[in-house]
């Protein structure tokens, strides 16, 4: 199984993208998680640019998702909601509606945050967003707050709770996963 790992941040140092490479550590025997790490290359988006395959950054994200069998993404939270980049490339990738490559994907949403609640407000936003375009998200939260002090100055995941949850997520996921690829045979 492979899973696409979409970190929300452009930061180099990011809690988030070191979450996902922790998430990666944890993923169960025959699970891929793949870091996918175009998000600053996506232009704004534009519908006069959204023809054929669009600009060939949002191709290439496209064609990441399409080929994925699940979607794991981590968000950090600026002013209470979802990032513009990780929005942006949302609102591409939402096009057309009706068969966009985050229908039917499962898909997950964690999230960190240097505050004490973790991205909590950005996560239920970007759960809304995912369901609008018409993804099925798991049932499942992460909210990693105080983040600085669960990850060591080389951006290892240091804290044993943490790593449980990310298992427990990334456990959920594949199940949710299984399931749709079960109900689409």
């Amino acid at each position: 199984m492979r899973i696409l790992a979409i970190s929300g941040s452009l930061r180099s140092d990011s809690y988030n993208s070191a979450l996902l490479r922790a998430a990666a550590e944890e993923a169960p025997q025959g699970t891929e998680l793949a870091l996918w790490q175009g998000l600053k290359e996506i232009p704004p988006y534009d519908a006069d640019d959204d023809v054929e395959q669009g600009p060939a950054a949002v191709a290439a994200f496209r064609e990441a998702v399409r080929t994925a069998d699940a979607v794991l993404i981590a968000t950090p939270e600026y002013n209470s909601s979802v990032p513009g980049a990780l929005k942006n490339a949302l609102d591409w990738a939402s096009r057309p509606l009706a068969t966009n490559v985050f229908r039917n994907k499962p898909v997950a949403v964690i999230g960190s945050s240097t505050g004490a609640f973790g991205a909590v407000w950005a996560q239920a936003e970007l759960r809304k967003v995912l369901g609008a375009m018409g993804a099925r998200v798991a049932d499942t939260e992460l909210a990693v707050g105080h983040a600085a002090d669960k990850f060591d100055e080389h951006g290892e995941l240091t804290d044993g709770t943490v790593r449980q949850g990310l298992r427990d997520t990334v456990a959920a996921l594949v199940e949710l996963t299984v399931e749709s690829l079960a109900a689409a045979a």
